[in-house]
């Protein structure tokens, strides 16, 4: 992609998620994550029903009254996109692959994100770590994030969710809000999970394609696993091949249900087909 097209595509997904995150999410967003912590504000005399551990014993000794230490909510946040950008993600049967609705999410979380003032970072992530950029503010940032998320040629097809997780804990040490972008179709992910999510504020959201769930009867069908490059012809007549599909597809899907549900994350799955504009919203609203 030259860098004349390259631009025009991120100023495209920038006019498009700016109007998102500035009409409709950046209240959402603001309100639905709070400061990460307290931060100190001022003194001021002990009043009754004060908490007896803010009181400032050098304050106190020096006027011989309590004074009691005042904290305001920290407001400034960060957040980690993780993306993963494997071989299924280049995948769609609709108007879009699964890989440019994760962009449009990522771009608008971000923006929401700058909004708020707060830090925004990327992991890109197949079975390694692909890139990492650390968090940091400002549009030229957001910008940049964007422009990976469009250009970014991985160098495996491969999917390690569980990897990613760990590398996630490795390099934030403080909380952060962590949204991981995926089509999850991935397992032993689980323990790491809950380990990250008992630091960080972490919500999956699984993008998937329609065609994904159910093979339709096309009778012999060469069919090209995308992370693995292997072809293999399929009986699609066969309702047990059809059958065995949708069990795979299911246990998937209820793998990742399961595991944010029971790791205190949050989870929320968009179909590629409908609006992601909604489903975030609600997400946002049920918090």
């Amino acid at each position: 992609m030259d860098t004349k097209e390259l631009l025009k595509k991120v100023r495209k997904i920038e006019i498009k998620t700016r109007r998102l995150s500035d009409h409709v999410f950046g209240g959402e967003y603001h309100s639905t994550f709070k400061g990460r912590g307290m931060t100190f504000s001022e003194v001021r005399k002990y009043q009754f029903g004060d908490d007896v551990r803010n009181i400032d014993w050098n304050v106190t000794a020096r006027y011989n009254e309590p004074f009691v230490k005042v904290f305001e909510e920290e407001r400034e946040l960060t957040l980690m996109l993780m993306v993963d950008i494997s071989g299924s993600e280049f995948f769609g049967t609709q108007e879009q692959f699964k890989n440019e609705i994760i962009t449009e999410i990522a771009a608008t979380l971000a923006f929401s994100a700058m909004q708020n003032n707060d830090k925004i970072g990327l992991i890109l992530f197949s079975d390694d770590i692909e890139l990492f950029i650390p968090p940091k503010k400002g549009k030229s940032h957001v910008l940049r994030i964007i422009r990976e998320l469009i250009e970014f040629k991985p160098k495996s097809n491969k999917t390690d969710i569980s990897n990613a997780l760990k590398f996630l804990s490795s390099v934030m040490k403080k909380k952060a809000i962590v949204f991981v972008l995926s089509d999850f179709i991935a397992d032993n992910y689980r323990d790491t999970l809950k380990i990250a999510a008992k630091k960080h504020d972490v919500t999956g959201i699984r993008i998937y394609d329609k065609a994904e769930e159910n093979i339709p009867n096309l009778g012999m069908v060469q069919m090209e696993d995308q992370e693995t490059g292997e072809l293999i012809l399929v009986n699609t007549a066969s309702k047990s091949v059809r059958n065995q599909y949708y069990s795979y597809h299911r246990e998937r899907v209820n793998y990742f249900a399961e595991s944010f549900t029971k790791s205190g994350a949050g989870a929320l799955s968009s179909r590629v087909d409908e609006s992601y504009v909604k489903k975030l919203l609600g997400y946002f609203k049920r918090r």
